[in-house]
C-alpha cells in the first residue's frame, strides 16, 4: 500500500505569524494534528504539531503570544505519494515523529500520520490473521 492510499488530502497551511491560539483552532475545526507552515521569506516549509503547541503551553507560554514560527519543525522529511507506508512507518520510527508532509511537486497534497497508517494495516493485518488461523 502507498502513502497516496493513507494520507489525508486536508492540509491546513498556516504562516509562521499565526498565534498558537490560531493554529489550535485551525486544528482542531479540520480535524487535523499538524498543520503546514509556510515561510517564503526564510525557512520555506516546515510543520507545526498538536505536541508543539503543547509542549509550548507546558512551558507556561500563552497561546496568544507565541508565534508558529517559533515552535515550527523546519527539517523536515517530506514523502512522496508513491512512497510505501513501509516507507513512510520507517521514516516516522527513525525521526522520532508522527506526521510527514507529502508532496507531488513543488506543492504540499497530504499529511500522512501514524493513526493513517494504523488504519491502512489493522484490516490487513486482521485479514492475514483469519486466513493462517
Amino acid at each position: 500500500m502507498l502513502v497516496r492510499d493513507a494520507m489525508s488530502t486536508v492540509v491546513l497551511t498556516i504562516g509562521p505569524t499565526h498565534t498558537l491560539r490560531q493554529a489550535a483552532r485551525l486544528m482542531s475545526a479540520r480535524h487535523v494534528g499538524a498543520a503546514v507552515v509556510l515561510d517564503p521569506d526564510t525557512y520555506g516549509l516546515g510543520i507545526l504539531t498538536e505536541r508543539d503547541v503543547l509542549n509550548s503551553l507546558a512551558l507556561g507560554q500563552s497561546p496568544d503570544t507565541e508565534i508558529a514560527g517559533t515552535h515550527t519543525t523546519t527539517e523536515v522529511v517530506l514523502a512522496t505519494p508513491a512512497w510505501t507506508l513501509e516507507e513512510a512507518a520507517d521514516a516516522m520510527s527513525h525521526g522520532g515523529f508522527r506526521h510527514l508532509i507529502v508532496m507531488d511537486g513543488n506543492e504540499p497534497t497530504g499529511i500522512v500520520s501514524v493513526r493513517d497508517i494504523i488504519r491502512c494495516w489493522a484490516p490487513e493485518r486482521r485479514a492475514a490473521a483469519t486466513v493462517a488461523g
